[in-house]
This record gives C-alpha cells, sequence and structure tokens, in this order.
C-alpha cells in the first residue's frame, strides 16, 4: 500500500495511470467504518485504481469544538484499508497541503438545494464541502467518485459542483449501511455512549413508521408525529425534521402523486449531530 502525504507525490503518481487506467476515488474525513468500506468495494470493483482520501476538512466545519472532537483514527483506518486491498492509494495530507496560506472556502452558488435543511442549519457548510471537493477532485482527476447516500443533501450539491466546475468525475450515491439497531452508520457514532446509541435508534424507527403511513397521512400530521416521538425520547434532541421533493430538496407542505419523496432528520444525542433519510414512495 502507498500513502501519499503530499498532493505533489500524488499527481506524480497518478499522472502516467490516468492516461490508461480508470481512478475511482473514494473521499473520507477518516474514522472510517463498514458504510466507508461499503464505497470502496464499490470503486474496487469497478476502476483499475481507487484512490482513498482521509482528511478532516476544517472548512465544512460551522463549530470549532465538533472540529476539534471529530474522531481521527489514522492507523486504524490505514490498517483497514490494508486489510481490504494493498493495492488501494491513500491520500493523507495535512491542511497547510491543500489550502496552503488561506484556510478559507470558496463562495459557490449552488442554487435553492443549499438553502434547505442543513443549509438552515450550518451556515457555509456546503461551501466548505465544495471547496475541498473540488480541490481534491483536481488533484486525483478521478472518472467516478463514490458517496454514501446517508448525506443525501451533500450527494446532490456533489454532483452541482461537477456540473458548476465543469469536471469530468461521475458521481455515484451508494446506500445507506446501518447498525444492527438501526442507526445509520457515521464516523460520529464512535463518541456515542452505549446508551445514546441504543436511545439513536428512535431516528431509524421514525423515519420507518413516516414511510408506512405516507400513502395515508397529511404531511402536517407526519410532522407531528416526528415531533412527538422525540418528546417520547429525552436523551434525543430534535433539530429539524423534513419531507422534502427528493430531486429539488425543497420542503413539501403537500403530496403530489408525480412527485418523489424522501424524509430527513437531524437530531441530538447528547453533543452529537446525527442525521439520516429515507425514501417515502
Amino acid at each position: 500500500m502507498v500513502i501519499h502525504t503530499q498532493k505533489k507525490s500524488l499527481v506524480q503518481a497518478l499522472s502516467f495511470a490516468n492516461k490508461i487506467d480508470k481512478i475511482g476515488f473514494v473521499p473520507t474525513m477518516g474514522a472510517l467504518h463498514a458504510g466507508h468500506i461499503s464505497l470502496v468495494k464499490r470503486a474496487l470493483s469497478e476502476n483499475e485504481i481507487v484512490v482513498v482520501s482521509i482528511f478532516v476538512n476544517p472548512t465544512q466545519f460551522n463549530n470549532s469544538a465538533d472540529l476539534q472532537k471529530y474522531p481521527r483514527t489514522p492507523d486504524a483506518d490505514i490498517s483497514l484499508l490494508k486489510d481490504l486491498n494493498e493495492e488501494i492509494i491513500v491520500f493523507l495530507p495535512e491542511v497547510s497541503d491543500l489550502y496552503e496560506d488561506t484556510v478559507a472556502a470558496k463562495k459557490y452558488h449552488f442554487g435553492n438545494i443549499e438553502k434547505e435543511m442543513e443549509g438552515k442549519h450550518r451556515k457555509g457548510h456546503f461551501d466548505g464541502v465544495g471547496t475541498i471537493v473540488n480541490k481534491l477532485f483536481r488533484i486525483v482527476k478521478p472518472d467516478a467518485a463514490y458517496f454514501g447516500e446517508k448525506d443525501y443533501q451533500q450527494l446532490q450539491i456533489v454532483k452541482k459542483l461537477v456540473a458548476l466546475e465543469k469536471l469530468h468525475t461521475k458521481i455515484i450515491g451508494c446506500p445507506i449501511l446501518r447498525e444492527e439497531n438501526g442507526l445509520a452508520m457515521s464516523s460520529r457514532n464512535k463518541r456515542l455512549s452505549t446508551k445514546q446509541f441504543e436511545e439513536a435508534a428512535t431516528i431509524y424507527k421514525t423515519l420507518n413508521e413516516v414511510r408506512d403511513k405516507f400513502g395515508s397521512t397529511s404531511i402536517t400530521d407526519l410532522n407531528h408525529l416526528v415531533a412527538e416521538r422525540f418528546l417520547q425520547n429525552p436523551d434525543l434532541k430534535l433539530e429539524y425534521f423534513e419531507i422534502a421533493n427528493e430531486k429539488t430538496l425543497k420542503t413539501a407542505k403537500r403530496k403530489n402523486k408525480a412527485t418523489k419523496y424522501r424524509a430527513f432528520i437531524a437530531a441530538f444525542a447528547g453533543e452529537v449531530r446525527l442525521i439520516d433519510n429515507m425514501p417515502l414512495n
């Protein structure tokens, strides 16, 4: 396994490969889990070369404490990837290498999709995501890049970024992997206590209940139902629940038979912020 800590060496290593091989890319912030591994396995099955980046991007955090507490396990991450496939190329850069003298996000105009849900609650988050993904794509020059659907809104942002920056990378969304209790796999789960981990299953149970009742219940009543479920669980604090048009991500107030909808939840278990989503029809 080759580990690159500087973009210059990675660019040199891939300069010839870019001409003859299909390159798959899995950008991560580390603290790898089975969800990440499923992305890497998909990339391995569809490309000759796979690059996995491990980088906690400071410009997408709107909370400095969250940035400091974000789990970092580079040795374990590298070991996990090596056990999966020794041919994987790992990119493990420093902030100074990617951002040089100015650690700041570029301002993007992603349209209405950046104003919904995460955009409302995490100011500047998607500018940070767009900035680092653009930097990484221009370094790796992947044919395909793989993202999990847990961050569904982010997935749509990245697709928009590719169009705005005129990049030649195919963006592939991959299904959410879940813990045994239904909680969506996330690096943040490592910060949960045993009790918090158990209680967080409420998120998945609630999404399932919304999906099951979606055909016969109004969106207003479903909003009330979700609020009630979280009031019943004092260990979780609901930040938002939205039923949105799956394509535009615009919040829905009433249903249209021709439209696909998806339910989105963000909630706190203590200080740990968890997100999840589920298609409804």
